[in-house]
């Protein structure tokens, strides 16, 4: 079975995506000038300088864009920078992941990924295959469900119980037969996942499917990240995924370590 979250689309043409698609273009002129003016920016836009204004009121109202106090113009806001560190971060793990992960799916014979949290699912960042005749299929791009792979309850385990809650629906939907659906009984699981370092997934998300993960830490020992290998249940058996445990956790403490983070 394959998950992904799907998002619905306005539709083109509509009020709602005309003003995105002038938002980004707006944020698109002041990154090519650096300043910008409201009529300036009315110009390029092909708008009315009213309209202009609403769109950068709104833009500075959340620190996309910001007033130069002497020009009256306006420049790109800190909260790009933000939304900037979160896409390096992520290019950081996979750049320190990948080589790793690479040895890890040829020690281990099977597909290693990394994933990070995003939007309440875990991100499939990337991929290392194994050799192996018969492989998961490629996961990466997707967003897969958090209470039912080793990776989201990784994923989970670096987040308070409040977090948690907030984050995952009322209702766990379930895939398996195996899939845990209880908040509860989720969350003592993930109190486990936390005290031993690692999730171990047997049939939860598709029959037939065993995963084991590890968490990645940044500088500051937050889970920002984890690393699983996976197959099918016929030859990653229980037995194979706990033998694979120790390699996982290993791998992931040495990304950690590339990552800035120090066991104390």
């Amino acid at each position: 079975m394959r998950y992904s979250f799907e998002m619905s689309n306005n539709e083109p043409g509509s009020g709602t995506v005309q003003s995105v698609d002038r938002a980004v273009t707006l944020l698109e002129i002041i990154a090519r000038t650096g300043l910008a003016g409201i009529t300036e920016l009315a110009g390029e836009l092909g708008v009315h300088k009213s309209t202009a204004s609403r769109i950068v009121a709104t833009l500075e109202a959340r620190g996309l864009v910001e007033q130069d106090q002497h020009r009256g113009k306006y420049r790109l806001g800190l909260s790009i920078l933000r939304l900037a560190g979160a896409t390096t971060a992520r290019l950081d793990i996979v750049q320190e992941a990948r080589p790793i992960a690479k040895m890890l799916a040829e020690a281990t014979g099977e597909t290693i990924n990394v994933a990070v949290l995003s939007d309440g699912a875990a991100l499939y960042l990337d991929q290392a295959a194994s050799t192996a005749s018969v492989q998961s299929h490629n996961w990466v791009g997707q967003r897969i469900p958090l209470h039912a792979t080793s990776n989201g309850k990784v994923l989970l385990s670096g987040m308070s119980e409040a977090s948690i809650r907030s984050t995952l629906a009322a209702k766990l939907p379930s895939f398996t037969p195996h899939t845990v659906t209880s908040i509860p009984q989720l969350l003592t699981q993930i109190a486990e996942v936390a005290a031993d370092g690692f999730s171990l997934v047997v049939d939860e998300l598709e029959v037939g499917l065993t995963a084991v993960s590890a968490p990645v830490r940044n500088a500051h020992g937050d889970v920002i990240a984890s690393i699983s290998a996976s197959g099918p249940s016929f030859r990653f058996t229980e037995e194979r995924a706990r033998s694979a445990r120790d390699l996982l956790t290993s791998a992931a403490a040495d990304i950690s370590a590339r990552l800035g983070w120090r066991e104390h």
